[in-house]
């Protein structure tokens, strides 16, 4: 099989000729003929002045290129897109496929024996892990570390769980402007993705525990040393992969995903990543069933004291072992005979893990943060393909709740209507937010936290049962069921539900049912119509005709493997 240079040759008609001008074009970079010779190590560079999680990326790129050297191997980066939550219009799912499909093709198409995946905020590493799946050529992950925690009078801050926390107190009148805004430069002090077990740290724990990347590196700070010696062991990890593999599909294997699901649970993580290993999975045509996922919940419990499900930070995690002290913890759960990047199994990757006297952040089996799972699938009558609770964070009080349904028929109206005095609703009631799923948006949001009305944050009302086919950030928390599918866009039962009916949430029966018989809810479905596509062109018409629903991933159907 061709190898560095002579591999993906263009077409011209005459191979010979390829090699030939590939060689005169490379050359006119300097490089030497010894180093074209070597197996060549493909690094993609996802910096971005849009994205400020990834500040830190040149100095990783720079690291990851000295290990390669030092491995015997020539580097080289290159350029792909880099999402970040928060910069990204109309949003970052809408994205994600599009960065997969341009990391995949850029994989495919320049000649490299192995990768190096440099990502963090928010979708970036999903993205980069499908594309992976894809290609199946050697690939490490180098996550690029959360950022540290951040201070305001005399309170450790966080993005983004306090941003949301300290939101809901501006919306309440707890705070002014002056102070709200005075915040704004204190929750993200550093490059970094967010400090709390949200999607992107969430993702990176995972991508650890299901063997793409190299023990320790899901947890180290950005800014810190070790993060920049963790690049430089990537590099050199890359050329050994490069020579003798193992390749995605040898170490993402289907006791692999159930490894990484079960460490989804115990650190009670982002509801995000379900779907976004959903979508890995689905590319090597393995299917991640959601009772499967519900049992392993209801076998693992939340063992890691993060927000938003517990108290401490990322770097806290980290000190107190990060994600091997947790498999240790877990180790009964897990497959220890899956490969890693790192050579050899889980297994091995363990005896890395250090033993802090005194920590309280990685709970014992026996003293967990909570039991039951710390994400919930439901079935009902609502959600006949499913549903995610994040039991974790929500308020026990409300897990097992019967109120009136308030709908809003789309984003926009909920923007107009959540706050308007006059809007009929109590906190025994239940906000219902529908046509914001991946068709419907379109692009999935992370809208699912539903605002609390303000008149009701004013009486001190800080939760409410919510529910809607969006997403929620993996920094949010409360009692709120996501990703009910199929979606209202495409005559799921979320479109039928109208404001007076009775909703009933039982998370302990996984259970969502909409409660009205079936002839009703038949007439309903018979005068419901679709509403016209959004887009007309381009990727947006692309994603809207080819988008999965959540329970699949939100993967484009045709990147999937045939069946």
């Amino acid at each position: 099989m061709p190898s560095g240079m002579k591999k993906g040759l263009t077409s011209y008609g005459d191979a010979a000729f390829s090699l030939y001008l590939r060689k005169a074009f490379i050359k006119a970079m300097g490089f030497s003929d010894d180093a074209l010779a070597r197996p060549i190590i493909g690094i993609a560079d996802t910096f971005s002045d849009f994205n400020p999680c990834h500040g830190n990326v040149p100095r990783l790129v720079e690291a990851a290129k000295r290990g390669v050297m030092l491995a015997g191997g020539m580097p080289m980066a290159f350029p792909t897109i880099s999402i970040h939550e928060s910069f990204a219009h109309p949003t970052s799912m809408f994205l994600r496929n599009l960065m997969a499909l341009d990391t995949e093709e850029m994989v495919r198409a320049q000649p490299m024996d192995a990768v190096i995946l440099i990502g963090g905020c928010d979708k970036t590493i999903p993205a980069q892990l499908m594309a992976a799946a894809s290609v199946d050529l050697p690939a490490i992950v180098l996550p690029v570390g959360p950022m540290l925690v951040g201070h305001y009078k005399g309170e450790v801050l966080g993005a983004c769980t306090d941003c949301r926390r300290l939101w809901g107190r501006f919306r309440a009148g707890e705070m002014d402007a002056a102070e709200i805004e005075a915040v704004t430069g204190r929750l993200a002090p550093t490059n970094g993705t967010c400090m709390v077990m949200g999607t992107a740290s969430t993702v990176a724990c995972m991508t650890e525990a299901i063997g793409m990347a190299l023990p320790g590196s899901a947890t180290i700070p950005a800014t810190h040393a070790d993060r920049i010696r963790a690049a430089e062991a990537a590099g050199t990890a890359a050329v050994r992969l490069a020579a003798a593999g193992p390749r995605p599909s040898e170490i993402m294997t289907g006791a692999a995903f159930d490894n990484a699901l079960t460490v989804l649970q115990a650190i009670g993580g982002s509801t995000n990543a379900l779907i976004h290993f959903t979508a890995v999975a689905g590319r090597l045509g393995i299917a991640i069933d959601p009772e499967r996922f519900d049992r392993l919940g209801r076998e693992t419990p939340v063992l890691v004291d993060l927000k938003p499900s517990g108290e401490h930070y990322m770097e806290h995690f980290h000190w107190a072992g990060g994600v091997p002290r947790l498999l240790q913890e877990l180790r009964e759960l897990l497959d220890l005979s899956c490969p890693t990047v790192a050579g050899g199994t889980l297994e091995k990757a363990l005896e890395s893990a250090e033993d802090v006297p005194g920590q309280s952040v990685i709970r014992p089996r026996a003293r967990p943060i909570s039991t039951g799972g710390g994400l919930a699938v439901l079935r009902g009558n609502l959600a006949p393909d499913g549903a995610v609770l994040k039991r974790s964070a929500a308020t026990p009080a409300l897990l097992r709740h019967e109120g009136r349904a308030v709908v809003f028929d789309t984003i926009e109206d909920m923007t107009a209507r959540i706050d308007d005095p006059a809007l009929d609703v109590a906190p025994e009631d239940v906000l219902v937010l529908r046509n914001a799923g991946p068709k419907g948006a379109p692009g999935m949001p992370e809208a699912g936290y539903i605002p609390i009305p303000q008149k009701l944050l004013r009486q001190g009302i800080k939760d409410m049962l919510r529910i809607s086919d969006a997403r929620m950030s993996g920094t949010a928390f409360g009692t709120i069921v996501l990703h009910v599918a199929p979606e209202a866009a495409v005559g799921g039962p979320l479109a039928l539900v109208r404001t007076g009916d009775r909703i009933r949430l039982d998370a302990e029966a996984r259970r969502l049912d909409l409660l009205a018989d079936d002839a009703e809810l038949a007439r309903r479905r018979a005068a419901w119509t679709p509403r016209p596509p959004h887009a007309t062109r381009g990727y947006a018409r692309l994603y809207e005709e080819h988008v999965l629903q959540a329970d699949h991933g939100c993967d484009f159907d045709f990147c999937r493997p045939p069946a």
